[in-house]
């Protein structure tokens, strides 16, 4: 099998890597090493979500039929996304739309396309939307991460000239940068260029560590989401920047990938802040409210009533500091003692003392 292209890292030292687009062939068909990573992609998603279903309320045949609903609708919108945008290409020949082995498959309709298929195996399952979302979102960079070497495969999906000491160049860079026009933009088709395919893989497999540990801990709904959005269009903002196949919108110099990733970061970022602001409010009413229940009246320690002064437990009905009936308050004389201010019999019966008055005889 001849090579296609013959790659070279020249600041690496690394040169003549024989890579071919074509996998192998089978009766004449042509197999793509981009559709084998792809497939690879999905399986190696659909593995660990299926493995992971039962933690999160899910069960494997969840997974499974949002998977059949994902894969085709991901296929349709990620090519409508690229055709809307490269509609001059096709617009003189429609059928031209249907051959997606000749490429032009755009990531963001993709992720449309797959979006409206959870909500629509969410609704007929019946299965809490958002549970949905946060669950499969955390396995979006990993495909993304694998993906990437089909473009590697392809040489296409680079970036402009580079000195960086992993600069990429190979016969198919140089093909493409010589009839490449891009306003603004000059490039030397003899030189490397940046292999954003390996800056895509390595950001995306970082996101997808980091989300399997927000998913973990968060208990917000939506909130592994939007963190999604805040990195993936972080990494994907400056990439694309540098890159040379760039889709405009409409006939301005305007990149639609980056206006969306701007876009992602910035809606990201205020929801996420409310999200924490609203969070931190809850866990301080519960502080407050958990104090509030400290300074209660203590009960004794199996917990059967409250405490009376004394230490003891007091009787039903009876406050902590109120006396049993019958007995004087701290403040009252005993029934058998004097009042402070009445004059106490003598000791030997002997009359009241003199002055004082008789009291009156039975």
């Amino acid at each position: 099998m001849m090579a296609t292209y013959n790659v070279s890292f020249p600041g690496l030292g690394i040169g003549n890597l024989a890579v071919d687009r074509v996998a192998f062939r089978i009766f004449g068909l042509e197999v793509f090493w981009y559709g084998i990573l792809i497939s690879l992609a999905v399986l190696a998603c659909v593995l660990l979500a299926m493995r992971d279903s039962r933690k999160f309320g899910l069960v494997p045949d969840d997974i499974l039929d949002t998977v059949i609903a994902i894969v085709p609708l991901m296929i349709v919108f990620a090519r409508l996304y690229y055709v809307i945008f490269e509609w001059d290409m096709f617009k003189g020949n429609l059928l031209s739309i249907f051959s997606v082995r000749s490429g032009g498959l755009a990531f963001y309709g993709g992720v449309l396309g797959g979006a409206l298929a959870v909500i629509l195996v969410s609704r007929i399952k019946k299965i809490r939307l958002t549970s949905m979302i946060d669950f499969l979102v955390v396995y979006i960079p990993l495909g993304q991460a694998i993906g990437r070497w089909g473009n590697f495969f392809n040489q296409e999906a680079f970036g402009v000239n580079t000195t960086l000491p992993w600069g990429m160049y190979s016969n198919g860079t140089e093909a493409y940068l010589r009839t490449l026009s891009l306003p603004g933009v000059i490039v030397d088709p003899t030189a490397p260029v940046h292999p954003t395919f390996l800056y895509e893989f390595l950001a995306n497999m970082l996101i997808f560590f980091l989300l399997l540990r927000i998913r973990k801990q968060s208990k917000t709904p939506l909130e592994p989401m939007f963190w999604y959005f805040l990195l993936y269009g972080f990494v994907r903002f400056f990439v694309e920047s540098i890159r040379t196949d760039p889709l405009f919108i409409g006939q301005t110099n305007l990149r639609a990938s980056m206006v969306l990733s701007a876009a992602m970061v910035i809606v990201s970022l205020v929801i996420l802040a409310v999200m924490r602001s609203r969070r931190l409010s809850r866990e301080y009413a519960e502080a407050l409210a958990g104090e509030a229940s400290a300074d209660q009246v203590p009960e004794t320690e199996d917990g059967s009533g409250p405490v009376s002064a004394e230490g003891e437990p007091a009787e039903d009905g009876q406050a902590a500091d109120e006396p049993d009936e019958g007995e004087p308050a701290a403040d009252e004389p005993a029934a058998d003692e004097p009042a402070a201010d009445e004059p106490a019999a003598d000791e030997a019966g002997t009359e009241p003392a003199e002055g004082a008055p008789h009291a009156p005889g039975p």
